[in-house]
């Protein structure tokens, strides 16, 4: 959706959608990830390699990317990098010449526990509001939701920490709702920046990045893709003629309104794996991590 920022607000029409939710979420694992971990350790090399060095045998790239929950092409390129740092040995599989082996050189293995303390630290950050129970919940109910996205075994690593596993389970959404939205030509990140200001009126740049979560620089950019797409304007502010504010164009209830209607019928068949009181559970976990706060309730913003 554009560059996160620091914000933890979430504005209440926005806090009803599972698709934003899950965003702010992950994006707040990115935010921190970006904070915590040291240059040049990424979250899905980690997992990788944790994956790698977590079993008695050499895994086949495949096996990898299914318990990790990453695309073939996602997984060929972390491996390259792996490899290409010394981290990962790549053999061909005597059961399947065409696929490759990897196993943990030494210098992974010791980077995988270097790596083990900074992703632990992430962790503590991202679910400090969160007792040691409600973590666990959050874990399960997050893992029976994702069920499509991983093979029989998940990784231990995913198991166990949100910080792996909330990244691919929204990106598995993503792709899921955005093939939904092809249509009517837009994307998930416009129908959360439609809401927000069906729901604020006309707002400044600045107010409507604090409202779904992104940068100024964010802002600015999906704002050129409504007014691409006919569906927002940009107008000066009378009281400051150097800001403008952001007013839906003619068109956009009507394109807001097909986008919710395609977007909870796909909800029923990409979130169903939950029971709807079980996905409400998830969902006000969720924003709890995103806001910060005690209590399952979304806060509106500053």
């Amino acid at each position: 959706m554009g560059e996160v920022t620091h914000s933890r607000a979430l504005l209440p029409a926005l806090a009803r959608i599972p698709g934003h939710v899950f965003w702010r979420a992950s994006a707040r694992v990115a935010l921190l990830a970006g904070e915590r971990l040291a240059p040049g350790v990424d979250l899905t090399a980690y997992a990788a390699l944790r994956t790698v060095d977590g079993g008695d045998h050499a895994r086949s790239q495949q096996e990898v990317a299914d318990a990790v929950g990453v695309s073939r092409t996602t997984m060929v390129k972390v491996a390259g990098e792996l490899l290409g740092a010394g981290l990962v040995s790549r053999a061909r599989n005597p059961d399947d010449r065409r696929s490759y082996r990897l196993a943990p050189t030494p210098a992974g293995r010791a980077a995988a526990r270097r790596w083990d303390a900074d992703v632990d630290g992430l962790e503590e950050v991202l679910l400090e509001g969160l007792d040691a129970d409600e973590r666990s919940e959050l874990r399960a109910l997050l893992l029976e939701l994702a069920a499509p996205v991983f093979g029989p075994d998940p990784a231990p690593v995913v198991v166990e920490r949100v910080a792996v596993l909330l990244p691919r389970v929204h990106g598995w959404l993503h792709r899921e709702f955005q093939a939904l939205l092809e249509p009517v030509g837009i994307e998930p990140r416009h129908v959360g920046s439609l809401t927000a200001l069906d729901a604020l009126g006309p707002v400044s740049q600045g107010g409507l990045a604090r409202a779904i979560g992104v940068s100024p620089a964010g802002a600015v950019a999906i704002v050129d893709e409504l007014e691409e797409r006919g569906l927002a304007t940009r107008r000066p502010d009378p009281a400051d003629r150097r800001t403008h504010v952001i007013h839906l164009a003619a068109g956009a209830p009507a394109t807001l309104a097909e986008a919710r209607r395609r977007g909870s019928a796909g909800a029923e068949r990409v979130l169903g794996g939950l029971a709807p009181d079980r996905l409400e559970r998830l969902l006000g976990l969720l924003r709890r991590v995103v806001t910060g706060t005690g209590g399952p309730g979304p806060v509106s913003p500053p």
